[in-house]
C-alpha cells in the first residue's frame, strides 16, 4: 500500500537542456493549496515560464532554495520531464516510496528509471493516459501538442520568406502561400487552423479516415492517397514498408506543389516515420519550407536535425526540438491543470492513494513501488513486469 497520510508536494526546476516549462504555476498552486497540498517549489522553477517566487508564495507555496531541499520530506514529486539519473538535481534525491508523475519515456530515461526503481518510487506517466473521454481534462499529451501545433504554424510563417496571406496590391497581386500539414492529430489541427488565421491555403494528410472532417471543418482540403492505418487509442498504428512507399509515392506531387509542408506525424514508443524523403525535399521550390514536429524522435523529414535549421538545395528543414517548451507561459499553465485533475482523481486534502483499479491510474503507471508494469519499464528493467507490487 502506498502511503496515505499527508504529503509534500515537490515542484523541483526542471534539468532538460532547454527546457523552460514549469510543472506547476501560482494559479494551480493556490487551488491545490487551497484543496490540503502542502507545496513546495524550488527557487526559480517557475522563472523562465514568466512565474516569480513571489507569485508562488503568494499563492500559497514554500520555495526550496535548491533541489536537495525541495525534494526533502517530499512524498509526492511533479515534473514535466524525466529527470536525470544523477547529478545535483537528479533522481537519487527523490525520497524512497515517493510517487512521481510527469512525463516519463522509460526508454528515453532508463537510467533515471533504474535509480528510481531500485528506490522503491512509484513513477505514473501522462504519456501512458488512456484516451478516453474521462481522462480529457488530464491529456498533456494534448494540451501540449495544442502549443506546439500553434508555434508549428508561426514557424512556418517566419521561416518563409513569402507572405502567408493574399495582398492585392498597386504593385499586383500576391498569391497566398500553400501549406501542407501531414498528420491531423491535436498538434496538426492547431497547425492548420494558425496557418488558416494567417491567411495560407492549406491542405492536410493523415492516413487516418477519421481525420478528414476534421480537417476540413477548419477549412482545409483533404489529401486521400488511398492508404488508411487506423490505429488503437486514437492512434494511427506503424505503416508497413510497402504503404509508407505507397503513401510517398502518392504525396511527392503535393509535397511539391507546397511552399510549407508541417509535419506531426507520431508513433508512440517508435521512431517517427520518415514522410518526406531527401528526393521529395528536392523536387521543392527553392525559399520553401518544411517544418518537423517529430524532431524530437528522429523527424519524419529525412534531413531534419532536431534543434536546427538544415538548409537542403534551397529548401529549409526546421527541425523543432520541444516546441512547448518555446511558449513556456501558457505551456505551464495548460500543464499544470493537467496535473491538478490527475491529482483530483489520485487523491485529495494533501493525501495521495491512487485507486489502482481505475484504468486511468493503472493505465499511467510506469513503477510500482519500484516495480515495472508498464511494458515500456518492463523492457528497460527486466522481469515480467506483470502483476502488481506488494
Amino acid at each position: 500500500m502506498l502511503d496515505t497520510t499527508s504529503v509534500n508536494l515537490a515542484v523541483p526546476t526542471e534539468t532538460r537542456a532547454g527546457e523552460r516549462r514549469v510543472a506547476l504555476v501560482p494559479d494551480v498552486v493556490k487551488k491545490l493549496v487551497g484543496a490540503g497540498w502542502d507545496v513546495v517549489v524550488q527557487s526559480g522553477a517557475g522563472a523562465e515560464a514568466a512565474f516569480s517566487d513571489a507569485a508562488y508564495v503568494s499563492a500559497g507555496a514554500r520555495i526550496a532554495p535548491d533541489a536537495a531541499a525541495t525534494y526533502e520530506g517530499a512524498g509526492l514529486v511533479v515534473w514535466v520531464n524525466a529527470p536525470e539519473a544523477a547529478g545535483t538535481a537528479g533522481a537519487h534525491l527523490v525520497p524512497r516510496g515517493a510517487v512521481v508523475l510527469s512525463f516519463f519515456q522509460a526508454a528515453q530515461s532508463s537510467e533515471a528509471l533504474q535509480v528510481l526503481a531500485e528506490r522503491g518510487v512509484t513513477v505514473f506517466s501522462f504519456d501512458l493516459l488512456p484516451r478516453i473521454s474521462r481522462a480529457q481534462g488530464m491529456d498533456a499529451l494534448s494540451s501540449q501538442a495544442t502549443v506546439s501545433g500553434y508555434r508549428a504554424g508561426l514557424s512556418a510563417a517566419e521561416h518563409l520568406a513569402k507572405f502567408f496571406p493574399m495582398f492585392m496590391t498597386a504593385a499586383g497581386t500576391v498569391p497566398p502561400a500553400k501549406v501542407l500539414v501531414m498528420g491531423v492529430g491535436v498538434a496538426g489541427l492547431q497547425a492548420i487552423a494558425t496557418a488558416r488565421r494567417l491567411g495560407a491555403v492549406v491542405k492536410a494528410y493523415d492516413v487516418r479516415a477519421a481525420a478528414k472532417e476534421e480537417a476540413e471543418s477548419l477549412g482545409a482540403t483533404f489529401v486521400d492517397t488511398g492508404v488508411s492505418a487506423e490505429g488503437i487509442g486514437g492512434y494511427a498504428r506503424e505503416l508497413s514498408a510497402e504503404e509508407l512507399d505507397r503513401q510517398r509515392a502518392a504525396l511527392a506531387g503535393e509535397v511539391a506543389a507546397s511552399d510549407v509542408v508541417i509535419t506531426t506525424a507520431a508513433v508512440p514508443g517508435r521512431a517517427a516515420p520518415i514522410l518526406v524523403t531527401q528526393e521529395m525535399v528536392e523536387g521543392m521550390a527553392e525559399g520553401a519550407v518544411v517544418v518537423d514536429m517529430a524532431a524530437d524522435s528522429g523527424g519524419n523529414c529525412a534531413l531534419t536535425r532536431a534543434g536546427e535549421v538544415v538548409e537542403h538545395h534551397g529548401v529549409h528543414i526546421v527541425g523543432m526540438a520541444n516546441p512547448p517548451s518555446g511558449m513556456p507561459t501558457h505551456a505551464s499553465f495548460l500543464y499544470a491543470r493537467n496535473v491538478a485533475n490527475v491529482l483530483a482523481l489520485m487523491g485529495r486534502d494533501g493525501v495521495i492513494a491512487p485507486d489502482f483499479d481505475d484504468e486511468i491510474v493503472s493505465g499511467m503507471c510506469v513503477l510500482r513501488q519500484g516495480r515495472a508494469v508498464a511494458p515500456g519499464a518492463v523492457a528497460v528493467l527486466g522481469g515480467s513486469g506483470e502483476g502488481s507490487a506488494p
